[in-house]
């Protein structure tokens, strides 16, 4: 009698053991569906960012960015670079001391900060000082080899002020491709 429960269980083991490899071999050289030339290359672009560059400062609009870039860093663990630009106006030198601008700066980054952290993306971040954010954001990219920029930008009224300088550098300028993501009103 226990012979017989033994020779069961064996072949029991052995068909599902032959089950198993057998949808491994399946699935392993399946063929997968075809796509064209073009798709294809288009998830590779895509899939080729390493440093995603993100603006901040510290409004809704900019985290929404952070959040944007993010979910497009997810699939291939891009870093996430937050930046920081201290705008100093032209009146000083770039060295010059603005302690209220950069603890803004660093309040900013360290809520974009945990936004990345919540993802459990590699981030680092970055104040950089400029006569203008564009610039700024600009040669951050450029220093940094970044392979994207999100930059999130808020309604109508404060985009009015974005796209006069800031994008429009961006558009021109940026090393790197370049994606708004506009908060709805």
């Amino acid at each position: 009698m226990n012979g017989v429960i033994v020779s069961s269980l064996g072949a029991v083991i052995a068909v599902a053991f032959a089950c198993a490899i057998g949808s491994l071999l399946l699935w392993m050289f399946r063929v997968p569906k075809a796509v064209s030339a073009d798709v294809a290359k288009a998830r590779r672009s895509l899939d080729s960012a390493t440093l995603i560059l993100v603006p901040t400062v510290g409004t809704p609009y900019a985290r929404r960015g952070v959040e944007l870039a993010c979910r497009l860093a997810q699939e291939q663990r891009a870093e996430i670079l937050l930046v920081y630009v201290v705008e100093v106006p032209r009146t000083l030198p770039l060295g010059a001391a603005l302690p209220q601008a950069e603890q803004e700066a660093e309040a900013a980054l360290a809520t974009a900060n945990e936004v990345v952290v919540l993802h459990h993306l590699p981030v680092n971040t970055y104040v950089q000082r400029a006569r203008e954010a564009g610039e700024g954001i600009i040669s951050a990219a450029k220093d940094h080899r970044a392979d994207l920029i999100v930059m999130g930008i808020g309604s109508r009224a404060q985009a009015a002020h974005l796209w006069g300088r800031t994008a429009d550098a961006l558009l021109h300028r940026a090393p790197c491709e370049v994606i708004f993501d506009k908060l709805p009103e």
